[in-house]
């Protein structure tokens, strides 16, 4: 699959090059009074996620994953922890996306806005397996990391 196309202007006849790839996003995995906060998507692909989003231009991956963070769940989240990257081409099936996803802790009260139709907490253990995305992965090594903090905290 080519990743160039080139493309003419149908009023001028000029033609110049134009590139598809994959689309930033940020997905967090926000920790809440020992809870874990999933949305229910307003938009579709509809289902139970993380909150996150696209990445402005001009904008860090790590002030994006606040911003949206806040903007579906009114949280004041600070960073924890770079959880890992998620690119598969089919995470998404609206186009191909490349996820950076932190877990970041969420303070204040939370309320769906945004993108958010509603949210939920849940025990890090007793999530739904049935996510948007490929969230359950995510949320699966997930666990592993915390699994692994508690064993070398001992």
């Amino acid at each position: 699959m080519s990743t160039m196309q080139h493309i003419t202007c149908p009023q001028c006849g000029h033609g110049w090059k134009t590139y598809r790839n994959p689309l930033p996003t940020v997905d967090a995995i926000i920790e809440y009074h020992d809870k874990v906060l999933l949305i229910t998507r307003k938009n579709p692909p509809h289902g139970l996620a993380l909150p996150g989003g696209f990445v402005d231009y001009g904008e860090s991956v790590e002030a994006a994953v606040i911003r949206e963070a806040a903007e579906e769940t009114r949280l004041r989240c600070t960073i924890v922890h770079l959880l890992g990257v998620y690119s598969s081409p089919l995470r998404d099936p609206r186009h191909h996306t490349i996820s950076t996803v932190f877990v970041v802790k969420g303070q204040g009260t939370p309320k769906a806005q945004d993108d958010a139709a509603s949210l939920s907490l849940y025990d890090p253990y007793s999530i739904p397996s049935d996510l948007a995305f490929d969230h359950r992965l995510i949320l699966n090594d997930y666990l592993t990391w915390k699994r692994k903090i508690r064993r070398n905290s001992n």
